[in-house]
């Protein structure tokens, strides 16, 4: 009979909580126009400061294609402007540097829609001059806009309103090191970071934004609007850069909007302090999901919940390996070794990437990973564990884990079964994957997989499926990749 085991997760209120309850990013759709100002919550200094809400990523950049871009392994953001040389635009061939984006932006010889992904994607906002400057833009339109922070003592200084966008140009102080951080001040009473910072991180009032890079300081880097010629819907980027100094291993997370900052969907992934915890000394890249992400995290097509799903895993597979991949070891020193890693369906798409690029990956990091699919709908559908047996033992490093419990009578007794027969005291058992799990682990130990060694598996008894489950355990993959 046709599996429904899963049906059960309305214990937590929602359909999708055993295949991830996780907020979409918001670039996925496209404007030209400055950003609508959202209701202002006053302060009168940079305390409780509100970062507010504006969405930077609902602006077009045009049809750049970032992940194409030649490898140079360069350290990206704020250096000099010798070297923030942007690719060519034949529409403008007298710029040739930020700087000279920056001018042509705040003069009105160049759209905004143009000259900000052109900037992003080469050293980043804001933008230093070779006069020992520094060029803060603000696409915005409306309201009256300043600027403070530690290179201001954080006084405001005026910015100036004019072609979509508010400028202003300050200069460096002499001690970047101790003055790097900044926000916007929306009249003179509303702090906030700026959207399009290549650098930021989160301090006690939320998100804080930087000029350059900070010394011997963990942060964090972002693209916007990232663009797939897979085919998929364009998405953000978000780079957790260690304290040290390259060549980094790497990481590449899904659901990447909701796992650094502190303010995450149901509390967030937390890995920033979670590196801190364990020293860690990898890149973590947090790729943006969007509202098709039921079919770009699954492998084949099924049904849940009464709704088809026709997979797009393949093409979100090429994004990350074809795409992601090699923009981001454009921009930081890497090494070979990358790990691949998610929750629920997240974890089950990382899965699927290790299966179809099994020698690019060292290991996969899978939270909850959601192995039933393809039994959703389907009695005889293909899942990630059919996959990985006839593939046969293979040198990518398997990490699972679980929460839940098991059901009356064991997994045994539960795969396959129809979750209508199921009575309340089961229904724990689907709240994380469990018995699917088990069942994974169980096959890839029947080909050649050894636990403590490339199989690792942890069970936390009674964890539900949600972010703050994941926090609190998340370091112990995290820790195991940093070790193997």
């Amino acid at each position: 009979m046709t599996n429904l085991f899963l049906k059960k997760c309305i214990l937590l209120a929602s359909v999708t909580c055993i295949i991830g309850c996780t907020e979409t990013d918001g670039t996925t759709s496209s404007t030209n126009s400055g950003q609508t100002p959202v209701e202002v919550v006053p302060t009168t200094s940079p305390g409780n400061q509100d970062p507010g809400n504006q969405n930077p990523g609902n602006q077009d950049p045009g049809n750049q294609n970032p992940g194409n871009q030649n490898p140079g392994n360069q350290n990206p953001g704020n250096q000099t402007q010798s070297n923030c040389r942007p690719d060519a635009n034949p529409s403008y061939p007298q710029l040739v540097t930020d700087e000279d984006w920056a001018r042509a932006l705040v003069a009105g010889t160049v759209p905004a829609d143009v000259a900000f992904p052109t900037i992003a994607y080469s050293c980043g906002f804001p933008v230093l001059t070779d006069d020992n400057s520094v060029i803060f833009i603000h696409w915005y339109t409306g309201e009256n806009w300043s600027v403070a922070g530690g290179l201001t003592n954080w006084e405001t200084k005026p910015m100036v309103a004019g072609n979509g966008i508010w400028s202003a140009e300050l200069p460096m102080p002499a001690d970047i090191a101790n003055n790097n951080t900044y926000k916007f001040v929306m009249n003179n009473a509303d702090w906030r970071p700026d959207p399009w910072a290549l650098r930021y991180d989160y301090d006690e009032n939320g998100e804080i934004s930087y000029i350059t890079k900070p010394a011997n300081k963990q942060h964090l880097m972002r693209w916007h609007d990232f663009k797939s010629p897979q085919g998929l819907k364009s998405r953000s980027l978000h780079v957790l850069v260690p304290p040290n100094d390259g060549p980094y291993d790497v990481v590449y997370a899904h659901d990447g909007q909701n796992i650094f900052q502190t303010d995450g969907y149901s509390g967030g992934w937390r890995l920033r302090e979670n590196m801190t915890n364990i020293g860690g000394n990898f890149l973590i890249v947090g790729i943006a999901n969007t509202d098709d992400r039921m079919n770009e995290y699954t492998h084949v097509d099924d049904t849940a919940f009464g709704t088809f799903y026709p997979s797009k895993g393949d093409q979100y597979a090429a994004y990350v390996e074809e795409s992601v991949r090699p923009f981001i070891e454009s921009k930081f020193q890497t090494t070979a070794k990358a790990g691949v890693m998610g929750s629920s369906l997240g974890g089950l798409i990382s899965l699927y990437i290790a299966y179809k690029y099994p020698d690019r990956y060292r290991m996969v990091l899978a939270l909850s990973p959601t192995t039933a699919w393809g039994r959703f709908g389907n009695d005889n559908g293909t899942t990630i564990a059919d996959l990985y047996e006839k593939a046969g033992h293979r040198s990518t490093i398997l990490y699972l884990d679980n929460g839940g419990y098991e059901p009356q009578g064991g997994c045994a007794s539960f795969l396959g079964i129809d979750a209508a027969n199921l009575d309340e005291s089961d229904g724990a058992s689907a709240l994380d994957n469990m018995c699917y799990t088990k069942d994974f682990l169980n096959r890839m130990q029947n080909i050649g997989y050894q636990f403590d060694n490339d199989l690792y598996h942890w069970y936390e008894p009674g964890a539900r499926h949600d972010e703050k489950a994941w926090a609190a355990r998340v370091y112990r993959p995290l820790q195991i990749f940093m070790e193997k």
